[in-house]
């Protein structure tokens, strides 16, 4: 069975799923990476990969954010529950990926339109 030359490669996924390069203390990098070096030959990724990297930037935004309210006790609340719903979305958005659907995520900045 061939695959018409068409990558078998689901790009869509792997830009979704390299935010969790965030829990390893790369923020933004997986997504942007595979963005960059992607986006030009791999349609699917030009489009997944900006709205990985917009998503995941807004996040460490709010993490960063967070971090800094700590100071007045609040943060230590806020920055768990940041942490949550991160991973929550980048598990919905590869699972959606997976299946072809394009994603768009909620909470997030479009710093790259």
């Amino acid at each position: 069975m061939s695959n018409s030359g068409k990558s078998t490669v689901n790009w869509g996924l792997i830009c979704h799923v390299a935010g969790l390069s965030t829990y390893i203390g790369l923020p933004v990098l997986g997504p942007m990476i595979v963005w960059l070096a992607k986006r030009k030959s791999e349609p699917v990724v030009n489009v997944e990969g900006r709205e990985a990297v917009n998503f995941n930037l807004s996040f460490a935004l709010y993490a960063f954010i967070s971090g800094l309210l700590g100071v007045l006790l609040i943060g230590y609340i806020l920055l768990p529950i940041i942490g949550i719903i991160h991973l929550s979305l980048v598990i919905w958005a590869t699972l959606r990926a997976n299946k072809g659907e394009s994603v768009e995520y909620p909470l997030t900045l479009r710093f790259f339109r």
